[in-house]
């Protein structure tokens, strides 16, 4: 297989979780793969409590539920550890952009833990992937690498078999870069403002609403028209991330 070209390290990440509500839901499991620029491997994997009930549905797709957990430390009790792991490190995941680092990023905020996300590089594998062949992760698999893929929706099988994924692409694809910071560009999923795309910038550089009401307006010119917007955002079912970038826009609005 082809090598990876890296400036610095990349960590391949999967989440198994008690839903898909960035903002709600919680992690259950996760796993890490560190890929050092000399090829050097290191990995951490862990269970975690959500400190809330696995419903049923998300058991039934991940296999694990509340009993399995029941002694599993915190999320607050490991994510110094996770955040010292990605430290300095660009990220790698399948649906990473839309779910797996959001939600990342919200647990450790939620911990108290500050992670500055907007600095990493992330490698998208399942925009690759559906840009070129669109399909599960078990049929990226077995396209790309030429085996099943057993135990999925194991987050340890899965983060192996996502930095395996990426490795097959870069085989089969001639025109597929190499280099972290361009495959970055490649997958990337719009212009977020958030992590969480609830705000996006437009052609102009200026923070836009992508969703609701006010979906494509300028957040400042929300935020003076219908001054009770930022009140129902704040107090509302948003990710924390989301939060903290509105209140940051809003600061800058008054200065």
């Amino acid at each position: 297989m082809p090598r990876l070209s890296l400036k610095r390290p990349i960590v391949f990440f999967d989440l198994e979780t008690t839903g898909l509500d960035v903002a709600k839901d919680r992690i259950i499991e996760i796993a890490l793969l560190k890929v050092y620029p000399d090829g050097l491997e290191e990995s951490f994997h862990t269970l975690v409590h959500p400190g809330i009930p696995i419903p049923p549905e998300s058991s039934a797709v991940h296999g694990i539920t509340d009993e399995l957990v029941a002694d599993k430390p915190r999320f607050a009790e490991v994510g110094k550890r996770i955040a010292a792991f990605i430290e300095n490190c660009d990220l790698g995941g399948y649906n990473c952009n839309r779910f797996d680092v959001p939600l990342l990023a919200e647990e450790l905020q939620r911990a108290g833990i500050p992670v500055d996300f907007s600095s990493r590089r992330v490698v998208d594998v399942q925009v690759i992937y559906y840009k070129k062949e669109p399909r599960t992760l078990s049929a990226a698999y077995k396209y790309y690498v030429n085996k099943e893929l057993e135990g999925a929706h194991s987050a340890d099988a899965d983060t192996r078999a996502t930095y395996e994924v990426l490795l097959g692409q870069l085989g089969m694809y001639d025109d597929l870069p190499s280099d972290v910071e361009a495959l970055d560009a490649y997958t990337k999923q719009g212009n977020n403002v958030d992590l969480g795309g609830r705000m996006v910038y437009d052609t102009n550089g200026v923070p836009c609403f992508n969703f609701g009401k006010y979906k494509g307006m300028p957040v400042e010119e929300v935020l003076l028209r219908d001054k009770g917007y930022f009140d129902w955002i704040m107090q509302g079912d948003f990710p924390m991330d989301t939060k903290m970038h509105l209140q940051r826009i809003a600061i800058k609005s008054k200065r």
